[in-house]
């Protein structure tokens, strides 16, 4: 069965409005995902992830779960999301991306990947059925095929082998996926990823392996790794030409806020990125008007609120000027509410596409839109 319906098609792009059903809860889709890597988004409490946020699905890290907590504790509190306390879904990358950021600590071969944890240094192990396994005992609602995500640049040599080899640690985590069963009473969608570097021929031969592997989901991996965003575009249509229609397609670690509304408009469904709460604590502001750097001298005196058309109660009541001297004084308060307010905003970007896109709208409120947000203000 099924677990996506597309609702709307932007008549001037790809971009569409869908629903994706998952164990724990139905998710409105263009979607952001916020990071918890390990087990916590940044800064922020999960009641103000669901209340003011409003985020309708969360993202964890295989590979930093499995160091820490480590198994034996996510499997005795029965999975992350009794761990943590948090009842939406769940996805969890498969530790591909940390180990290809390892490449001074990590060595692959056909069988899996030989790594030391950047934690102690301590020796590890992570294979195709291995990282299944983790993530069964980590128990989130979406997990991801074991890929190898490429460097950039990489020689096209390189790309084609690597692409290979993801290909058939797929094939190799598809029957670990099927051959063992969830452990905490929900069903878990397996999704592959789509390599090939910037090589269009790559892509399109990834795309179209993928898409004859009929997963409920599908996801472009190896992009925002340091290639232009013109490379990223081509790349991300390319491959959404070649996937299916009828499946959610998720772009891996994308991205900026114009990023998100442009691979919107190339049929991408879903997001992550670090860049909201990172960027927050360092007083990068994202907003319905343009981005701020809140610790600039002109925010001394701005009374104004931070930003009235976020959802977030702390973004319409508190003033740039507080947060500014919160930044300032170096209190710990000031990036809790600069990364409240960025989650807030991408969501609301999301949900304003979304709107915007059953509404028949899209591609109009989009040249209107990106201007606005990308200005400095």
């Amino acid at each position: 069965m099924n677990p996506f319906t597309v609702l709307s098609t932007d008549k001037k792009s790809a971009a569409r409005a869908g629903l994706l059903k998952t164990a724990h809860g139905e998710i409105e889709t263009p979607i952001f995902m916020p990071v918890g890597t390990v087990g916590s988004v940044k800064g922020v409490h999960f009641e103000e992830l669901k209340k003011n946020i409003e985020a309708q699905i969360i993202l964890g890290n295989t590979y930093h779960l499995y160091l820490r907590p480590n198994l034996e504790v996510m499997e005795k509190a029965g999975g992350l999301h009794k761990f943590i306390n948090w009842d939406g879904p769940i996805l969890t990358d498969s530790g591909g991306f940390q180990v290809y950021s390892l490449s001074h600590r990590r060595n692959i071969k056909e069988e899996g990947v030989n790594f030391k944890s950047h934690i102690d240094g301590s020796k590890h192990f992570f294979s195709p059925e291995g990282v299944m396994d983790i993530q069964r005992i980590i128990g989130a609602d979406i997990i991801m095929a074991f890929d190898e995500c490429t460097p950039y640049p990489c020689d096209y040599q390189y790309a084609k082998n690597s692409m290979g080899m993801t290909h058939r640690w797929l094939k190799r985590c598809i029957t670990r996926f099927e051959e063992t069963k969830p452990l905490y009473g929900h069903e878990q969608i397996l999704a592959p990823i789509v390599q090939g570097s910037t090589y269009k021929d790559l892509r399109v031969e990834s795309a179209k392996f993928i898409a004859d592997q009929d997963a409920p989901l599908n996801a472009i991996g190896g992009l925002s790794v340091g290639e232009s965003h013109e490379e990223m575009y081509e790349m991300t249509g390319l491959v959404c030409e070649h996937l299916p229609k009828d499946k959610p397609r998720y772009l891996m670690g994308v991205g900026k806020p114009e990023n998100i509304i442009e691979a919107i408009a190339l049929g991408v469904d879903m997001f992550d990125c670090v860049l909201p709460t990172r960027n927050a604590r360092h007083g990068m502001i994202y907003t319905t008007n343009g981005v701020m750097n809140i610790k600039n001298a002109k925010f001394k005196t701005d009374f104004s609120v931070i930003d009235s058309n976020v959802p977030s109660i702390t973004s319409q009541t508190h003033t740039k000027a507080y947060l500014h001297h919160l930044f300032r004084a170096g209190e710990l308060l000031g990036g809790q509410i600069a990364s409240l307010q960025n989650l807030s905003f991408y969501l609301w970007l999301v949900k304003k596409a979304r709107k915007e896109i059953l509404a028949g709208t899209f591609s109009e409120w989009k040249t209107h839109i990106l201007p606005i947000i990308t200005q400095r203000l």
